[in-house]
C-alpha cells in the first residue's frame, strides 16, 4: 500500500465512505450531531492538502501566469456564466434552492480534484500549488456572485461572518501551519517524518470528511427532498457542460495537454465540502441548503468515473 495506491483506488474509497455515512445516518440517532465536526474535518483536510504544496512549488506556480490566468478565467468567468444560464433555464424561482445550487457550482474544488487530474494523466502539480489561491479567490468572489445572481434576496440569506470565519480557519490557519511544518521538516528529522506520514493522508482524510458530511446531513434530507429533486437536473447538465467549458478556455490559452486536463478537471469539479459550513450558517434554512449542496457531491463522484476516461480524449496528448 502506497499513497499512489490510495489515489488510484480513491473513487471506490470515497463511495465506501459515502455508504458508511448513509448507514450511520440511518442507524445512529446522534448522527446529526456530527455537524459540529465538519469544520474541524475540513480544516484538517486542507492542512494536509496545503502540506503537499512545497513553498518552492507555490512560488513557481505563481510564475506560471498563463496557467493561472486560464484557471481563473475558467472558474471565475466562464463557469459562472454557464451556471447562471443553467440555473435560469432549469431552476424554479425559489431563493433557497438557487442559493444552494449557486454556492456549490460557483466554487472550484481544491482537494480531490488534484488526485483525479493525476489519474487522468493531467498536470496535477501546478493545480495543487494553485489550491490556496483558488480557495482564497472563491471565498472573496462567492458573496459577490451571490449578490449579482440573487439580487436583494441574497442579503437575507447570507452573512459576512461565516465568510470571515472560513477565510481564517479554512485558509489562513491551515496554510500557516502547513508552512511552519515544512520549515520544521527542512530543519529536523522529526519534522521530515511528519511530512512523510502526511503524504498518506489526503485520500483517507477526504474519505473521513465525506463520511462525516453524509452522516450529519442525510437526516436533514426529509425536509429538503423536493428542493434536492429540483437541483439534480442542474447538476447533471453542469456535469456534461463543464468539461467543454474547460476545453474552450484551455484552447483559448493554448495550454499543453497536461495543463489543459488540469483546467478541464478544475472547471468540472466543485467545492461542495468546503462550502458546507457557509450553508449551515444560512438563517433558518441551513440544513436545506446543505442537503442541496451534498446532493451535488453524489452526482460529481459518479461523473468523475467518466471524466478520468473522457478528459484525456478531450485534451489528447500530442503525438
Amino acid at each position: 500500500m502506497t499513497p499512489s495506491t490510495l489515489e488510484t483506488n480513491q473513487i471506490a474509497i470515497y463511495f465506501a465512505a459515502v455508504v458508511a455515512g448513509l448507514l450511520i445516518a440511518a442507524t445512529a440517532p446522534w448522527a446529526h450531531g456530527l455537524e459540529a465536526a465538519i469544520d474541524l474535518a475540513i480544516a484538517a483536510l486542507l492542512y494536509v492538502m496545503f502540506l503537499q504544496v512545497p513553498l518552492g512549488d507555490l512560488r513557481r506556480a505563481l510564475a506560471n501566469r498563463r496557467f493561472l490566468l486560464a484557471l481563473a478565467v475558467a472558474n471565475f468567468i466562464a463557469v459562472p456564466a454557464a451556471v447562471l444560464a443553467l440555473a435560469t433555464a432549469l431552476l424554479p424561482d425559489v431563493p433557497v434552492l438557487w442559493l444552494g445550487v449557486l454556492m456549490v457550482l460557483l466554487t472550484p474544488c481544491i482537494d480531490y480534484v488534484v488526485a483525479f487530474t493525476h489519474i487522468a494523466r493531467g498536470d496535477a502539480k501546478p493545480l495543487l500549488a494553485a489550491t490556496p489561491l483558488l480557495l482564497l479567490a472563491q471565498m472573496l468572489l462567492l458573496p459577490v456572485y451571490l449578490g449579482l445572481f440573487l439580487g436583494p434576496s441574497a442579503a437575507a440569506l447570507i452573512a459576512p461572518k461565516p465568510f470571515l470565519h472560513a477565510f481564517l480557519y479554512l485558509i489562513a490557519v491551515p496554510l500557516v501551519l502547513a508552512g511552519l511544518t515544512q520549515l520544521l521538516a527542512a530543519r529536523t528529522a522529526a519534522g521530515a517524518r511528519v511530512v512523510a506520514v502526511m503524504t498518506w493522508l489526503p485520500v483517507p482524510m477526504t474519505a473521513l470528511l465525506l463520511l462525516v458530511v453524509f452522516a450529519a446531513v442525510t437526516p436533514r434530507l426529509g425536509d429538503a427532498l423536493g428542493d434536492v429533486a429540483r437541483a439534480v437536473p442542474v447538476y447533471l447538465a453542469f456535469a456534461l457542460l463543464a468539461p467543454f467549458v474547460g476545453v474552450a478556455v484551455s484552447r483559448l490559452f493554448r495550454l499543453e495537454p497536461g495543463a489543459a486536463r488540469a483546467v478541464i478537471f478544475s472547471s468540472s469539479t466543485r467545492n461542495s465540502l468546503v462550502v458546507l459550513p457557509l450553508a449551515f450558517a444560512v438563517p433558518d434554512n441551513g440544513p436545506v441548503v446543505a442537503a442541496i449542496i451534498v446532493t451535488q457531491t453524489l452526482v460529481e463522484l459518479a461523473s468523475e468515473i467518466l471524466y478520468v476516461r473522457w478528459v484525456p480524449r478531450l485534451a489528447p496528448a500530442v503525438a
